[in-house]
C-alpha cells in the first residue's frame, strides 16, 4: 500500500462531495491531525459536524456537509511561516482579503491564521479553505 497524504485525501473528498452537493462525505483514513484540521473548518462554520468512526483498521471521519466550501486544499510542501508573514501567504492561497483561512499548525496546537496572528505565533501551513 502507497504512503498517503492524509490531509490531501481530506481536503479532495471534502471538496469533491461539496461540488456534487452532497449533505455527507467519509473520510479514509482518519489522523489526529486531520481532526484537529477539522475542528477548526467546523470552528469557522464551513462544515457541520464530524465524527471519528473506529473501524478496526485506519478509522474514518462522517462529516457533514453544509455546502459552504468553494475550494479547499492541502498546502504542500508544508511552508513555514514566522508570525508577521500572513499576509503574504493568503495573498498566495485566499482569492481576497478576509475571505477564507489558512490552516495552521503551530506550537499552541493546529489554528486558523487569524488565531495565529492573534496569538502571536508562526507554524507550518497545512492547507487552505475559503
Amino acid at each position: 500500500m502507497p504512503a498517503q497524504n492524509v490531509l490531501a485525501n481530506l481536503f479532495t473528498t471534502i471538496y469533491n462531495n461539496e461540488l456534487r452537493h452532497k449533505k455527507e462525505c467519509l473520510v479514509v483514513p482518519a489522523s489526529k491531525l486531520a481532526g484537529e484540521v477539522l475542528r477548526v473548518m467546523q470552528r469557522y462554520g464551513y462544515i457541520g459536524e464530524f465524527e471519528y468512526i473506529d473501524d478496526g483498521i485506519m478509522g474514518k471521519f462522517r462529516i457533514q456537509l453544509l455546502g459552504r466550501i468553494n475550494k479547499c486544499g492541502v498546502i504542500s510542501p508544508r511552508f513555514s511561516v514566522k508570525k508577521n508573514e500572513f499576509v503574504e501567504w493568503e495573498r498566495r492561497y485566499l482569492p481576497a482579503f478576509n475571505v477564507g483561512i489558512l490552516i495552521v499548525s503551530t506550537p499552541k496546537g493546529v489554528m486558523s491564521h487569524l488565531e495565529a496572528i492573534e496569538n502571536g505565533v508562526g507554524g507550518k501551513l497545512l492547507g487552505y479553505v475559503y
